[in-house]
């Protein structure tokens, strides 16, 4: 898999092209926005992390050239805690993730594995987990081959949950994923619908789908 890092922290690109290599990646880096479009003219990538705020040209206005020319290569922004618009933009123009700075380098690898599962599975009309099926195509959902009726915020967390199954969501992200990216601050909303989605894809089961991670977050895995 190659990846391209545009960022112009020095020191910081430089570790995470280290880290990156070490974790079996093939890594191109860049430390302004012209010098990423030179990259990106003659080379495809599996992911790209992105800094919004780099010299010559921006992070926003590379994402907008990319999606303009119809590249749907995976990006994942890296913002700054107080640039929440900016991130809001970046997704809104087609960006599929951000991670703000500071970051553990153990998510960073989280989120690239993401999107690179995300990526093969957006070819896919069918996401599974055991006998639960999500036909993305139709936008229905069944376990054991009786339907299952899903609201939309439901559904759209439900799907989320699938296409990052394995992994521990926080609330926070799924807050962001099912109410467009406007989310701050601490809501219980997320863990209602949650109970929801249990009640109707759990219950009655003998094998439980959604899990809860205490301090964490939310997982759909089969636990054996």
């Amino acid at each position: 898999m190659k990846l391209l890092i545009v960022e112009d922290q020095n020191e910081l690109r430089s570790l995470l092209k280290k880290r990156l290599n070490e974790a079996g990646y093939i890594i191109d880096d860049a430390a302004d926005g012209e010098t990423a479009l030179d990259f990106l003219s003659y080379s495809a990538y599996d992911v790209i992390i992105l800094d919004i705020m780099i010299p010559k040209i921006n992070g926003l206005e590379i994402l907008k050239q990319l999606r303009s020319k119809k590249n749907a290569t995976p990006v994942l922004l890296l913002t700054a805690k107080d640039t929440i618009q900016d991130r809001v933009k970046g997704l809104d123009m087609g960006a599929d993730d951000y991670l703000v700075k500071p970051f553990a380098f153990e998510e960073l690898l989280a989120r690239i594995r993401t999107l690179l599962r995300r990526r093969e599975t957006e070819v896919q009309s069918i996401l599974t987990l055991d006998d639960l099926i999500l036909n993305r195509t139709l936008n229905t959902v069944e376990r054991a081959g009786k339907p299952v009726n899903l609201s939309k915020k439901e559904y759209i967390l439900l799907e989320y949950l699938l296409l990052n199954k394995d992994i521990v969501v926080s609330r926070d992200r799924l807050e962001s994923v099912s109410s467009n990216y406007d989310y701050e601050g601490y809501s219980n909303v997320i863990d209602v619908y949650i109970r929801f989605l249990r009640k109707k894809i759990d219950e009655g089961y003998q094998n439980k789908l959604i899990h809860t991670v205490r301090g964490f977050g939310y997982v759909m895995r089969i636990e054996k």
